[in-house]
């Protein structure tokens, strides 16, 4: 038994996890240039020295004795560590956020890369339909996504599924990765909320990090739907204005390195469907759009749709129409 899954963020790869612990043999797609997804970390050379920063996810929190234990094998492993000062149940991957990420990618066959363009289901099973031509036959597809590009592949095959994931829409975010060549002068390292900010943290004071002084500074969603589709060069002024304003007045230092990223679907609000899985033509979704905006969440969802295809696998599949 094979298993295509499309998408090697947090779901996909947890629920890569969860079906290898049955036999199953999983090979994973992700346009990305490496692990990450929502969790990456982005390096780059500045005039100061190599800047590291942390630009989707900031942390994620524990909640679920089932996600406790994998934390718990994370920090055994060293790819995660508390990062208390934004609270007691806050974590983060070590030595950079997509830690934990490319922990799991390790494990699995994943070929990254690989834009999607959908998939096909004939007699002998499921195709993957990349650039490069058709993959596959595979046993089954999971579609582990954000909920608009989800929607579109689900609904050639699955109205019902497809209609789940249209109404799950994301929030955007804008964020600015701005590197200094001296700290900025603020008490704190993070802030939460202020303007047109939902959060700004000086990613070189996280537990692990090292370089020149490095600030993540992330628009709120309102703010970032409305200005979705200006550019990268005008957007990052604005949100390095926005964290000047912050200092009250004290100004910043002089910038080494400045540059804006579009997150189009940067947090759901959950649909609380946990995960979704058609055991007639062996179809399935899973991500925090199941569930809801957190790291925890999206793992569960990968974990608990995991489960459920490995115990249907053994049906017989129907013929395809």
């Amino acid at each position: 038994m094979t298993l295509a899954i499309i998408g090697a963020g947090m779901a996909g790869l947890a629920c890569a996890d969860r079906l290898a612990e049955d036999g199953l043999s999983v090979r994973l797609f992700d346009k990305g240039r490496g692990p990450g997804g929502r969790m990456s970390t982005r390096r780059v050379e500045t005039s100061a020295g190599t800047a590291s920063f942390d630009h989707g996810a900031q942390y994620f929190t524990v909640r679920d004795p089932l996600f406790r234990d994998q934390v718990d094998a994370w920090a055994t492993a060293g790819v995660v560590v508390p990062w208390p000062e934004v609270g007691a149940d806050a974590w983060i991957g070590n030595p950079a956020m997509n830690a934990p990420i490319r922990h799991m990618a390790a494990a699995h066959q994943v070929d990254f890369q690989h834009h999607v363009h959908g998939l096909q289901r004939d007699a002998a099973g499921w195709w993957v339909r990349l650039d490069t031509g058709m993959e596959g036959p595979f046993d089954a597809a999971i579609v582990a996504l954000p909920s608009e590009q989800a929607a579109t592949i689900l609904g050639l095959h699955d109205l019902a599924m497809a209609r789940v994931a249209m109404t799950a829409r994301s929030q955007p975010c804008w964020t600015a990765m701005i590197a200094f060549a001296q700290p900025v002068d603020l008490p704190v390292d993070h802030v939460s909320g202020g303007g047109i900010l939902s959060w700004a943290a000086r990613n070189s004071a996280k537990p692990g990090r090292d370089g020149p002084e490095a600030w993540v500074v992330q628009a709120n969603g309102a703010w970032s739907a409305a200005h979705l589709e200006e550019s990268p060069h005008s957007i990052g002024p604005l949100l390095l204005d926005a964290l000047a304003q912050m200092t009250g007045g004290a100004g910043l230092p002089s910038v080494a390195h400045l540059t804006a990223h579009r997150w189009r679907f940067a947090m759901s609000r959950g649909t609380d469907n946990g995960a979704l899985w058609n055991e007639d033509i062996r179809l399935g979704a899973c991500g925090d759009w199941l569930l809801g905006p957190r790291v925890e969440l999206a793992w569960l969802s990968g974990r608990m749709l995991g489960a459920r295809v490995a115990q249907d696998m053994a049906l017989p599949l129907t013929p395809s129409a």
